[in-house]
């Protein structure tokens, strides 16, 4: 290697996410000895996704936002039904970014940096180690393929849907299921005019099973995606560009600049996140909206809280699960409830016609649009049935 490491920390975390490099800037600012391995040679690209979070999230998760990582500031959002009607809100919950991933993620490893926590990029976590039956560190291969054995009593799962190590540790389900899984593509386009609105189109023609996005970074540049059902045997591709042949008058003279695309978890989160000695977080632990498929936001708050009650278990010397498990249940507390709601919300949309959505976006107004945003269906649902009582078949999980 290039320069002399150490081989013995107090927690290793694989992934340099949002997830791993939050919990390694609160567990290293707290006095652990902390190392973070990742794949990949530039922290932050590829990236996999729109790019949004909400601007809620900036106090909740105690970090402010770095000013060069905002490309544009986000009022609400409008909705798209397949024959074109809209419903638009602009609520504090629905103000946020679009954000530039590649300066974002780099500038939480730097601040992890900052706070102490040695950061190994091009390193690939290839093998968990165990000691009497219990993680005990990893082994990985770094940028210039030395093999090398890391030892710590408490290793950390930020390692994205592929979760290896997780699997490895026992966390069987882990596995990304098909069903649960939608597959992404995504060009960032320039001369696309745009409102300061992330727009969300509904249309089994292009988005079987998920959506299209526009998710604005300037007044004409943006980010255009679908995300299309895992289990659907179809590449998204196709997909977006019928999309965007559909709407010639808004696409005309798009310039792609990037193209991105990858795999997100819409299902549940994982039942269990936490053994003796070792912690999953993030999208590793499918800790992402099953909507709209964000994580980011999820990942740092779950860091964060991971973190927080591995500098408690450091402090009595205690990782066992028991003490880890002050980590998922309060994440679970936080956060489950809102998940499982808004599972069933996408379980039922996946249900809809596009006469379905015509007829729906029909009957509905903004404030009903914000009930659903925050999971009061019941109101909704009863003023739909009562124009159109043939959807209760579909709508009745939301009851």
């Amino acid at each position: 290697m290039v320069f002399a490491m150490q081989q013995t920390y107090d927690v290793i975390i694989i992934g340099a996410g949002p997830a791993g490099t939050s919990f390694a800037r609160v567990a290293a600012h707290g006095g652990l000895d902390v190392l973070v391995i990742d794949k990949r040679k530039e922290l932050g690209s590829p990236v996999r996704c729109g790019e949004g979070i909400g601007a809620h999230w900036e106090g909740k998760i105690k970090l402010p936002l770095h000013g060069g990582a905002i490309a544009y500031k986000i009022d609400g959002a409008k909705c798209f039904a397949p024959n074109g009607k809209t419903l638009k809100t602009q609520t504090p919950e629905t103000k946020g970014y679009v954000l530039e991933r590649k300066i974002f993620d780099k500038y939480l490893a730097i601040e992890a940096a900052r706070a102490g926590a040695h950061i190994l990029p091009k390193t690939i976590a290839t093998e968990l180690v165990k000691e009497n039956g219990k993680p005990a560190g990893v082994k990985a291969r770094t940028f210039d393929d030395e093999v090398l054995e890391f030892r710590a009593p408490l290793v950390v799962s930020a390692e994205g849907m592929e979760a290896k190590i997780a699997r490895e540790a026992g966390f069987a389900d882990a596995v990304a299921g098909l069903y649960d899984t939608d597959t992404c593509f995504e060009y960032e386009m320039a001369n696309v005019e745009c409102e300061p609105l992330i727009e969300i189109w509904f249309s089994n023609l292009y988005a079987k099973r998920g959506y299209v996005w526009v998710f604005p970074k300037a007044k004409d540049v943006a980010n255009v995606g679908v995300g299309i059902g895992g289990d659907l045997n179809e590449h998204p591709k196709e997909r977006l560009d019928k999309f965007i042949k559909a709407h010639p008058e808004r696409f005309k003279n798009a310039e792609v600049v990037e193209v991105k695309a990858g795999n997100i978890w819409v299902g549940p989160p994982l039942k269990e996140l936490v053994k003796d000695n070792f912690m999953v977080i993030g999208t590793a632990a499918h800790q992402v909206d099953p909507i709209h498929g964000g994580g980011m936001a999820l990942a740092i708050e779950a860091g964060v809280i991971a973190a927080e009650t591995a500098l408690k278990a450091a402090r009595a010397k205690d990782f066992s699960k028991r003490a880890l498990g002050e980590y998922e249940t309060r994440w679970r507390a936080a956060e489950e409830g809102k998940l499982a709601k808004r599972l069933r919300l996408r379980k039922v949309l996946e249900l809809f016609t596009d006469e379905d959505f015509n007829r729906v976006f029909e009957l509905l107004d903004e404030k009903d649009l914000e009930r659903v945003l925050n999971g009061d269906f019941k109101p909704v649902v009863s003023k739909v049935l009562l124009k159109r009582p043939s959807l209760l078949k579909v709508l009745k999980a939301l009851i």
